[in-house]
């Protein structure tokens, strides 16, 4: 990290590496790393054939950039600012960043809240926390994610009911045999803390034959909570109510999900130390009132260069007066909540009356 020049060199391990580029890599940065590129052959008379692909280190003025989930790599789009001579200038070019690919990031102004994820990032490495929701009419396997949950496996079954005992026994019992095959794939990957989660007592069972059935997973699991809905949906509610906070509390998704939480209930108080939208939490951040101001990761990457200046103006301010900065992930529930509020709000240290605002 150089930032006196401008330059931040990276190597992502892991995908959720590439998340954070992805919020800080913007229009008009500069992107150097090893590519390939067609080089077509220099013959004035020859017939038009395909060029012949070539490494090559390259530097791109970014235009837009995507983030592939699905391939894992990040696509940084943009015209060539930086070539060898037998690659021109100026033509548009698409840089894949992948997973433990080196790369250099060129800014004409480092955003402290840029640098600052950084340096998370290169601290992490708490293991995602693997989630079951199990219940007599299904399961689903999810990993947490810095950007998110990632939903694995999603099953649904119907368990004869209790008063046919010997065939729901032997049901159930095949049941969780599934369900222990089909988090054990998701499991072997990561070695992560388990959590089993569920409406009723299915959950304990599957718990109890995990310890009789499959040991080695059995000795990860970390929790056994109850929830209301099933499915995908218990798992949001899990992360929603706070009960995987003691299993998460490093993660950065539960802290996300914990402050937004906060932010809605002040809401639904109707209570006066709470603030949301640009121009109110801009207002009281000039009165100092700000304990943590959250700000959705959309509304910084999709800012033009004016709005965003505007918005990392108020970003100092807020710092400069004691006040923390969240910004949080719009790839799951909470971020998207945030939105819903305009992308920025702020939890206040004392409480504003209508009069101060003026």
């Amino acid at each position: 990290m150089n930032l006196k020049k401008g330059f931040v060199k990276v190597i992502p391990e892991t995908f959720d590496d590439l998340w954070h580029l992805y919020n800080i890599i913007y229009k008009d940065d500069e992107v150097y790393a090893r590519t390939t590129r067609e080089i077509k052959p220099d013959e004035k008379y020859a017939r038009p054939r395909r060029g012949k692909r070539i490494p090559v280190f390259l530097g791109v003025k970014v235009e837009k950039i995507a983030w592939d989930k699905l391939l894992g790599r990040l696509r940084v789009h943009g015209t060539i600012c930086k070539a060898p001579e037998t690659v021109p200038l100026g033509a548009h070019h698409t840089v894949n960043i992948a997973l433990n690919k080196p790369l250099t990031i060129v800014k004409k102004k480092w955003s402290r809240h840029h640098v600052e994820r950084l340096k998370r990032a290169s601290k992490t490495s708490e293991k995602p926390v693997t989630i079951i929701a199990i219940d007599d009419e299904g399961y689903a396997i999810a990993t947490t994610k810095q950007y998110g949950v990632e939903v694995k496996v999603e099953e649904r079954i119907k368990l004869p009911g209790k008063l046919e005992a010997e065939k729901r026994s032997a049901a159930a019992k095949e049941y969780f045999q599934k369900a222990s095959n089909s988090l054990c794939q998701v499991w072997t990957a990561t070695h992560s803390p388990i959590a089993i989660i569920g409406v009723g007592f299915v959950k304990k069972d599957f718990a109890k034959f995990l310890q009789n059935e499959a040991t080695e997973i059995a000795k990860s699991v970390v929790d056994v909570k109850s929830v209301n809905n099933s499915g995908v949906g218990g798992i949001y509610e899990a992360l929603r109510s706070g009960i995987l906070l003691k299993t998460m509390k490093h993660m950065r998704i539960a802290e996300e999900t914990e402050v937004i939480e906060e932010v809605l209930k002040r809401l639904g108080k109707n209570e006066s130390n709470i603030a949301y939208g640009f121009d109110d939490v801009k207002r009281v951040a000039q009165l100092g009132a700000i304990d943590t101001m959250v700000l959705a990761d959309a509304t910084l990457r999709k800012a033009s260069d004016e709005e965003r200046l505007v918005v990392e103006d108020l970003m100092r301010v807020v710092e400069q007066k004691g006040g923390k900065i969240m910004v949080v992930s719009t790839e799951h529930e909470a971020g998207l909540k945030l939105l819903a509020l305009g992308g920025i709000a702020a939890l206040l240290r004392f409480s504003i009356h209508g009069d101060l605002y003026r």
